[in-house]
């Protein structure tokens, strides 16, 4: 969070380590054109891009805090035109560019001494006295917006975290030296906009820049709930008790058209063991729930049709992973360093949620096979726990049929007609479909290779 925003404890942050970001594409990725940052960053100031960063690189792990933001959310969305009189984007960028500039200041409180001191900045510093002028200007029609804004008699059932941000404006503008602040411009132009500039470096600086602050916080908020409105998203329910999730109609965000599937976790079944072909679907599914309960613990919007949730305190993906040769990291180790992750959460006491796709591809298959059913069955055991585990190793589900908390999904392709095609509909079991071989024939590879130089046709 920005050094004003509100003290955060560590209590409060679901954390997500780096490699999980770059997997959800949180923030730009190198391989994306868009980051769920861009997607959601509707702000319309610079500040208010900040602290929506902020925010996403720390989402809520507290059903309270969650909630808070939630009822904000909700009560922008509807509540939008109120939020339309807040000061604009030229206002705040202008205001703050005088308050953080290095200017002259006049700082004498007697008449005669200020007046001298008034024509003296005029007449030796032209351009700082027109800078001066100019930022008094927009920080003073920022007062008057923000006090109209306030004033609004709908703010009255402010809820969430826009009921603490409103309070401290109030609060804020109710300061002898800012209420004192005019309307509108009176005569002695200059001799007036000097005064009011020692009010605003001088003796309320740190006044103006908390009120600066408080409209980035409210601009990300509306950000949010704009974003939750434009896409269709549904605001989750957020419970307390053991760490479940369960979701009706879920699709990943920047899928378009993408085909909604249901999600279900608990502490009857902590594990979904997920299988099927390659090209079905299965990444797209473990990366739009990553996606959705990293957005849900935000406090906005989802991508989904209904969504229920208890928070976590971890959360981590495994998805994309890479061997490091300069750290001399082999790629299973790689894969054995991720889990030592997860397990070193577990060990702590986190609550944690996990999302893995096919782990332990940098071995045998009898390694893979042996390691996947030591991790799920353990996993299987941690309370307060879940786990999505997605694998082609689908022997592994004759073993894990007497684990109750290991639920089995799969995805299929259909190979009636010709090529194969894909529904991508999550369903109940394990896929017995093996296609390596299907595909690479639909692909000509053998073809290819048949119909080339061989060493025997050479001979000939």
């Amino acid at each position: 969070m920005t050094a004003e925003s509100p003290a955060r404890s560590v209590s409060d942050t679901l954390v997500l380590d780096a490699h999980t970001l770059k997997d959800l594409e949180i923030f730009r990725p190198e391989t994306a054109q868009m980051s769920l940052f861009d997607f959601c960053n509707l702000t319309r100031t610079a500040g208010g891009e900040r602290v929506l960063r902020a925010r996403m690189e720390q989402p809520f792990s507290s059903a309270e805090r969650i909630k808070s933001t939630q009822a904000a959310v909700s009560f922008i969305h509807g509540h939008r035109p109120l939020f339309d009189r807040l000061s604009s984007t030229y206002v705040c960028s202008r205001s703050e560019l005088y308050m953080r500039e290095v200017l002259p200041i006049v700082p004498q409180g007697n008449l005669l001494e200020f007046g001298f001191g008034v024509f003296s900045l005029w007449a030796n510093h032209s351009s700082h006295f027109n800078s001066i002028i100019r930022g008094v200007q927009f920080t003073r029609m920022l007062v008057r917006t923000l006090r109209e804004f306030v004033n609004q008699p709908e703010l009255s059932a402010v809820a969430g975290d826009l009921k603490s941000f409103v309070a401290e404006i109030h609060e804020l503008l109710a300061r002898r030296k800012i209420m004192q602040i005019p309307e509108q411009e009176e005569s002695g132009w200059a001799w007036t906009l000097l005064r009011l500039d020692q009010v605003f470096r001088l003796y309320e600086g740190q006044t103006i820049a908390r009120l600066l602050q408080l409209i980035y916080e409210i601009d990300a908020l509306v950000s949010m709930a704009d974003a939750t409105e434009k896409f269709g998203f549904v605001l989750p329910d957020v419970e307390q008790g053991p760490l479940r999730v369960q979701a009706e109609g879920l699709v990943h965000p920047f899928v378009e058209n993408s085909i909604a599937n249901p999600a279900q976790l608990d502490q009857n079944q902590r594990v979904l063991f997920l299988t099927g072909p390659n090209m079905a679907g299965k990444t797209t599914y473990l990366r739009a729930i990553a996606t959705a309960l990293y957005m849900a613990h935000l406090g906005m919007g989802v991508p989904a049709g209904r969504f229920v949730f208890v928070p976590a305190e971890r959360l981590y993906s495994s998805l994309s992973l890479n061997d490091d040769l300069r750290g001399g990291i082999s790629y299973f180790r790689a894969e054995a360093l991720r889990i030592k992750a997860v397990a070193q959460s577990i060990a702590d006491g986190y609550r944690v949620i996990a999302v893995m796709d096919e782990p332990f591809k940098g071995t045998n298959v009898k390694d893979a096979l042996d390691a996947s059913l030591a991790i799920l069955e353990r996993f299987a055991t941690k309370m307060d726990c879940l786990f999505m585990f997605s694998s082609h190793l689908i022997e592994l589900s004759e073993q894990l049929s007497d684990t109750s908390q290991i639920d089995c999904r799969y995805f299929e392709a259909d190979e009636s007609e010709g090529r194969l095609r894909f529904d991508y509909l999550l369903r109940p079991g394990v896929s017995s479909q093996r296609l390596g071989m299907r595909v690479l024939r639909e692909e000509g590879v053998f073809d290819l290779l048949d119909d080339g130089k061989d060493e025997g046709k050479e001979a000939s």
